[in-house]
């Protein structure tokens, strides 16, 4: 995921991630408006119209994939800024 977030492009991207956590992504890329769709191939597509959307992805991905320990992480990361 952080290969993607370096690299957008402004179009249709292709999200890698676990098949286990691709429907809810999915689910909840869609309820915050974002275009996206899951082909017969097993991976995530998503429209990316602007960089307020790779945010949103970015961290809709990580919500769902991250280990706790990495969210903690996070967390204290956060709470020192």
């Amino acid at each position: 995921m952080s290969q993607f977030c370096n690299s957008v492009n402004l179009g249709v991207q292709a999200i890698d991630i676990p098949i286990s956590d691709r429907w809810q992504i999915y689910h909840r890329l869609q309820e915050l408006q974002i275009q996206c769709w899951c082909p017969v191939d097993g991976s995530l597509q998503v429209k990316v119209t602007s960089y307020i959307d790779v945010i949103l992805i970015r961290s809709t991905v990580i919500q769902f994939t991250a280990s706790r320990q990495e969210l903690i992480n996070f967390l204290e990361k956060c709470w020192k800024l």
